[in-house]
């Protein structure tokens, strides 16, 4: 079986990585004989995932002023309000590689989360017109992000695979009838420890993340984070490891985590991990913290499966669901209004600081089965071929 996935931007995001890394490994696992393909926006970043059969530039195409392809387009977009040929040609590098998969997997866990998508709609048409499956992997959509165009295309998949019950029990209301949940596949994720760095405390470094994009959402974010920094600093003895997991031109995690380091770098308790990691290497050290703060969910993802109890500063239905899916409840996760709480975070964080071997405990308890969710995902892939 020939498996395309797509609508991938890139490692340099480690939380895509790790999804199509994880996801690659159980696809092999379960079905033998698998060849799993992918398309990126930035191919080049993706080398680092030795198990993939192949890897290809899915950038977007131009259309140049005044040629052939540019008046085509033009006339159909003014005449028939038809955007079916400008988008085609934009996808092309996605497209062309449709007909030689027997299953596409659409990977953009949030992707639906960021407005609407034309030109992804465009490519999901022109899969099925070519008789292919069409699943979508491991997904989080907020009712607020629904529309009635969304709705419309997610009625094209042959399979929904929702990675937590708030995206689960959304698109069931909403009368879809081809949806399953499972889980992220990167709760599966392996880890490589490499060598702690100077200054790391063994059994008590608390590790923090936060991101532009948390910062952009909540511009007052940033002063809370660098007053629970002070507070940890001040309440506790534990080292702080500042810890980037999206590093990326324009959304760079290592920049903003960089400025704090400068500041406190003086107290000799706070250090910073280097920003040429893959996912699997800051799993490692993730793995090894006492307590984990995250903005990026594949971050917290990677805490919350090495059994590290996990403050997550949310700003979407992914870390909500899958924190409920873990302990029942919404446990210790901030939504981007509460971020800018100074008191709120300290709050937060002196409950996980109290909590810490319950939360330990109720971690080892689930994790094996949110594991085995994410394992499901397969076993609907294998059966959806199995109706055939």
């Amino acid at each position: 079986m020939n498996i395309l996935m797509f609508f991938h931007g890139g490692s340099q995001n480690r939380g895509c990585e790790a999804i199509v890394r994880a996801s690659t490994k159980i696809i092999k696992e379960r079905m033998p004989g698998a060849k799993v393909h992918l398309v990126s926006g930035r191919p080049e970043s993706d080398k680092i995932i030795t198990q993939l059969d192949g890897i290809y530039d899915g950038s977007d195409s131009t259309i140049e002023k005044f040629s052939y392809d540019w008046l085509i387009s033009s006339f159909k977009v003014k005449v028939f309000n038809d955007e079916s040929f400008a988008l085609g040609k934009i996808h092309s590098n996605v497209i062309k590689h449709i007909k030689n998969a027997d299953v596409c997997l659409s990977i953009g866990g949030d992707n639906y989360c960021y407005g609407e998508q034309p030109g992804w709609y465009e490519i999901h048409k022109r899969v099925k017109a070519l008789g292919k499956k069409l699943i979508l992997w491991g997904c989080s959509i907020g009712e607020e992000d629904m529309s009635a165009r969304k709705l419309e295309d997610l009625k094209l998949f042959d399979l929904i695979l929702a990675r937590e019950t708030l995206t689960f029990e959304m698109l069931i209301e909403k009368g879809l009838t081809n949806v399953e949940l499972c889980a992220d596949s990167a709760f599966t994720l392996e880890k490589e420890e490499l060598k702690l760095p100077e200054g790391w405390q063994e059994d008590n470094t608390v590790g923090l993340n936060f991101s532009p994009l948390v910062y952009k959402k909540n511009k007052d974010s940033k002063s809370a984070v660098r007053n629970l920094i002070l507070h940890i600093l001040n309440t506790t003895d534990m080292t702080i490891a500042l810890t980037p997991h999206v590093i990326d031109q324009g959304n760079n995690d290592f920049e903003i985590l960089h400025s704090f380091y400068e500041e406190f770098k003086d107290t000799g308790r706070v250090i910073m991990l280097p920003d040429n990691l893959n996912s699997t290497q800051y799993k490692g050290y993730i793995a090894r913290m006492r307590f984990f703060i995250g903005a990026r969910t594949h971050a917290t993802i990677a805490a919350y499966s090495s059994c590290v109890p996990t403050m997550v500063l949310g700003y979407s239905v992914k870390s909500k669901g899958i924190s409920k899916d873990i302990f029942g409840e919404q446990k210790l996760v901030l939504n981007i209004e509460e971020i800018s709480n100074s008191n709120k975070l300290k709050d937060k964080f002196g409950k996980m600081f109290n909590e810490e071997e319950a939360i330990r405990q109720k971690l080892r308890q689930s994790i094996p089965q949110i594991q085995k969710k994410s394992y499901q995902a397969v076993n609907h892939l294998e059966n959806l071929f199995a109706r055939v």
